[in-house]
């Protein structure tokens, strides 16, 4: 039951009144990470370059055991600055090559893909659409290839993970995010996605994307909690209270979409009661990561069990 997650792997840069740290980060990294984290087989697929940053990048991967397919990258690796204030939300500014991201399609995607379970998106240059053309073919191809050997048709999981300073395009974007997104087994989606995207409610976004055809969509609207509606079922859960304080709240969303691919790769869910489980997962896997700095995902027995877990990111 492997997974291949395209997207970005970047280097976090973190500056605040404590000084300056770097994480290795991406979202479509953490998920992979997470997944590993939780037992699931990782396959990344995303764009570095040829530099130190990479290098770091490439023995974390390597040290969580998840595989990793390489576009390179001429502009050398993608970093992200995040400047946080005590009063309010981070800001972040890109470097060109994280502008300029472009992930090359070919045989070992596709090969990696049709062994595949299923086929996560997060963090994709929706805006390009030559960079979903490709995307979208190379997975029917895998699909093909897969049914071709008896096995089953490519799945596909989906959070736009839109940003400020990568977002070329808004319309565009929104177009080929829905295009992979109408086909999805699950699409993952936070409130200020439906702001920035649509400047509408996670609510219409949420029933937009069952409309045009998702199976699933976890909604998350951080402090709040999240929702999961699949097809008449809407379950919502708030974040649950663990032991400790809040003290990063950067990987919540990764955490609680891995939470949810794992859970629903192991069992489909059916029921009310069902859904109601894996987003309670969810829910205490994104708490758990919030106690810690950086985005590495973390489960609530690394709350009592603080050896490994103590040392982030």
């Amino acid at each position: 039951m492997s997974v291949v997650v395209v997207g970005d792997a970047l280097i976090d840069e973190l500056r605040d009144e404590h000084g300056v740290r770097e994480f290795v980060g991406g979202a479509a990294l953490n998920v992979a990470v997470g997944l590993a984290r939780l037992g699931v087989p990782a396959t990344l697929v995303a764009m570095l370059g040829d530099d130190e940053p990479a290098s770091r990048i490439r023995r974390y991967l390597a040290d969580f055991g998840v595989e990793l397919l390489a576009t390179p990258s001429l502009l050398g690796t993608a970093r992200a600055v995040s400047t946080r204030s005590g009063g309010g939300e981070p800001t972040y500014d890109f470097n060109e090559a994280a502008q300029q991201r472009r992930i090359r399609f070919g045989d070992r995607e596709r090969e990696a893909m049709a062994d595949a379970a299923l086929v996560v998106v997060s963090c994709f240059a929706f805006d390009d659409a030559e960079q979903i053309d490709d995307l979208a073919a190379v997975i029917a191809d895998a699909g093909a290839l897969a049914l071709s050997e008896g096995r089953a048709e490519v799945s596909v999981a989906v959070d736009p993970n839109p940003r400020t300073g990568m977002l070329r395009d808004k319309s565009d974007f929104v177009r080929g995010f829905e295009r992979l997104a109408a086909r999805a087994a699950l699409v993952k989606v936070g409130d200020d996605d439906a702001a920035l995207l649509y400047g509408d409610r996670l609510d219409a976004l949420r029933a937009r994307l069952i409309d045009l055809g998702a199976r699933a969509v976890l909604a998350t609207e951080g402090a709040a909690g999240a929702t999961i509606e699949a097809g008449d079922i809407v379950v919502t859960r708030p974040i649950s209270n663990l032991p400790g304080r809040v003290v990063d709240t950067m990987g919540a969303g990764d955490a609680a979409f891995a939470a949810t691919v794992a859970s629903i790769l192991e069992t489909v869910p059916v029921t009310t009661d069902e859904w109601a489980e894996v987003l309670q997962n969810a829910m205490d896997v994104a708490a758990a990561t919030c106690r810690f700095e950086g985005a590495l995902l973390r489960t609530p027995s690394a709350l009592t069990n603080m050896d490994l877990d103590r040392l982030g990111t």
